[in-house]
């Protein structure tokens, strides 16, 4: 028997278990559990459980449609999963698996971010004004940090060019 006590809220604020989940990926490509892309993207209880999983499915079809090539050479040189092709290991983790779930992150918080920005769009202080400049500037960023995630793993350079 298992007892785990949770320390008792302080007054006014909301009591926030750990959340149990996550979306199951191909077998090639890790799993993506949902507390960990809560803790590292600072997601809040403001997105719903059902609307993160969405995100990250999403997320997780595009990377793997980015992916799709270099899985099939790897595949076909005898790797199993993305953790058995050789790469540098980072705090005992194939740097390979790192990246992958930053892309995925990034990806997912991207499109949350685009749909959650709602909020208050009116921009009637100074202060608002920054906020929502920072608000259209962050699917951007989250994006990009997604496509050098995905870079890293297929070797090649952060270069992006867009024609005007």
């Amino acid at each position: 028997m298992s007892f785990i006590a949770f320390a008792p809220p302080s007054a006014g604020a909301p009591v926030t278990l750990p959340e149990v989940g996550g979306v199951e990926n191909d077998g090639f490509y890790p799993d993506i559990a949902l507390q960990d892309v809560r803790d590292n993207m600072r997601l809040d209880g403001t997105v719903t459980t059902p609307r993160l999983i969405q995100a990250i499915v999403a997320a997780v079809l595009h990377v793997n449609a980015e992916l799709r090539d270099w899985k099939l050479v790897q595949i076909a040189a005898g790797f199993a999963g993305l953790a058995a092709v050789p790469a540098d290991r980072v705090n005992r983790e194939s740097v390979n698996i790192a990246h992958y779930r930053r892309a995925v992150y990034c990806w997912a918080k991207a499109d949350l971010t685009e749909h959650y920005r709602d909020f208050d769009s009116t921009a009637s202080m100074l202060s608002d004004k920054k906020t929502m400049e920072a608000l259209d500037n962050a699917p951007g960023e989250q994006r990009r940090n997604a496509h050098w995630a995905i870079a890293d793993i297929l070797s090649r350079p952060h270069v992006t060019v867009e024609l005007i």
